[in-house]
């Protein structure tokens, strides 16, 4: 079956969720429009103060409010309420390569993939802030070496996930941290994921970007230890019990050596301090032991929902 046959038997979602970007979002919009003339185009309009959602409607968006603030929040609505075999997922800021969307789709559609995510690529001389650019390797190097990710650009706003893959993340973040969330949540269960690299931008004149850099930056450091405590407890406790241990064995080296001269103890407080250490290392490592084998069940009910929804593979074999 060619891909423009499979296309008319499945339906894609355009997820954008949106704050006040009346000078962009018709763009984004009327891009999609010609990519992808059979999608639904989705404008998630988060407490705009503009004409967001005016401008969005009038040219043949359907626009859903979320009042609760934050993209986080904005994803998980769209992911529990909107039906689709296929959603894209883009920000309405107008930095996106919109032509690559095809592409992305067809990787989903033919089964080869659960999640494409677009790697973005900066000309030379793009004014975006240095923070954002730095922010984005140090959080991405972060993710990769804790959860082991191999994605190169995991704060990507433009990404294609299947159906199956969507009904099954439980979504708990509030605000931009869901880039995150996803990038987990995809090799936590190791699904199939593929990279397209796509054109980044500036915004259009007039237009700014909502994201702080040291405000959600933060956010999204905290959320990458939060879901290292959940999704990685064994790693999570097992470095603060080698930690405790560190810290005991510096200064229970200098105890044991003056015991072994004197043969008594003539820092008493010190001693207990060692001991507390230790007992909290022990328990730390238990507790990592533990929680590991919960995490496991977790993931298994996970790959469950997972796998109660068809895949679009069979589409490809028709």
């Amino acid at each position: 079956m060619r891909f423009d046959q499979i296309m008319s038997q499945l339906t894609t979602a355009i997820l954008i969720p949106c704050h006040n970007e009346e000078k962009t979002v018709v763009e984004v919009i009327k891009k999609f429009q010609d990519v992808l003339p059979d999608a639904t185009v989705f404008v998630l309009d988060n407490n705009s103060s503009d004409d967001t959602a005016a401008l969005s409607s009038s040219v043949g968006a359907r626009v859903i409010s979320v009042l609760q603030q934050g993209k986080g929040n904005v994803m998980r609505r769209a992911f529990a309420d909107i039906e689709a075999d296929i959603y894209i997922m883009i920000d309405g800021d107008d930095t996106y390569d919109v032509s690559i969307a095809p592409q992305m789709v067809e990787s989903i559609a033919n089964g080869s993939s659960d999640l494409v995510n677009c790697v973005r690529v900066a000309p030379t001389g793009l004014h975006s802030r240095r923070g954002h650019s730095f922010g984005n390797k140090i959080l991405t190097g972060s993710v990769r070496r804790v959860f082991g990710v191999t994605s190169t650009d995991i704060l990507s706003g433009f990404k294609a996930m299947s159906k199956r893959f969507v009904k099954s993340m439980p979504v708990f973040s509030n605000g931009f941290e869901i880039e995150t969330e996803i990038a987990v949540h995809a090799f936590d269960l190791k699904i199939p994921i593929s990279e397209v690299e796509g054109d980044y931008s500036d915004r259009p004149e007039g237009s700014f970007s909502k994201l702080s850099t040291f405000r959600d930056g933060w956010r999204i450091l905290r959320t990458i230890v939060s879901l290292a405590r959940h999704g990685r407890p064994l790693l999570f406790y097992g470095v603060i019990s080698l930690f405790l241990v560190a810290v005991a064995v510096v200064l229970g080296v200098p105890l044991f050596v003056t015991f072994v001269h004197i043969h008594r103890v003539p820092r008493l407080p010190t001693a207990v301090l060692v001991t507390g250490l230790v007992l909290l290392a022990a328990l730390s490592m238990a507790a990592g032991l533990i929680l590991d084998s919960v995490t496991k069940t977790r993931k298994e009910f996970r790959m469950l929902a997972y796998l109660s929804v068809p895949g679009l593979a069979r589409w490809a074999e028709s």
